[in-house]
């Protein structure tokens, strides 16, 4: 069971419809920085995956928990960086690896626990939150 309420994007939903969902996420995104927030285990990787199998990357999606950067190519050749700052433990790590000039880029930057860096972004993005609730989980988009 889908539930959507238009006005921000918020929907509940099962795991099970990820793909569904991922549409209306893959819509709801108008800026080139997207930062996807929500607590350990709650699907941001999985959601991401989707968003980017419903823009025709044809490579394999993986997480980026230990690498912190993929790059990958969509089906109109267009380059999406897939960022996990998980690992990061300080702004000083995160100038070390470019972030900025890959926001800078203007190519799609999907950013988890992007929180951190939310300060930082000088340029409009867009935010989404996953949460759980009982065998339900909750997307939402806030900004």
């Amino acid at each position: 069971m889908l539930i959507f309420s238009h006005v921000n994007m918020k929907i509940k939903f099962q795991i099970n419809q990820l793909k569904e969902v991922s549409v209306n996420v893959k819509e709801k995104i108008k800026t080139n920085i997207v930062l996807i927030s929500g607590e350990m285990g709650v699907g941001k990787t999985t959601l991401i995956k989707e968003v980017l199998l419903s823009m025709k990357v044809i490579e394999n999606v993986s997480s980026p928990t230990f690498s912190i950067i993929n790059e990958y190519i969509t089906g109109q050749n267009k380059i999406v960086y897939h960022m996990d700052l998980y690992r990061i433990k300080n702004i000083s790590e995160i100038e070390g690896i470019g972030l900025f000039e890959y926001l800078e880029s203007g190519n799609l930057c999907i950013i988890e626990w992007g929180d951190m860096i939310e300060k930082l972004i000088d340029s409009k993005y867009d935010k989404f939150i996953i949460s759980k609730q009982n065998e339900y989980r909750i997307i939402e988009k806030i900004k």
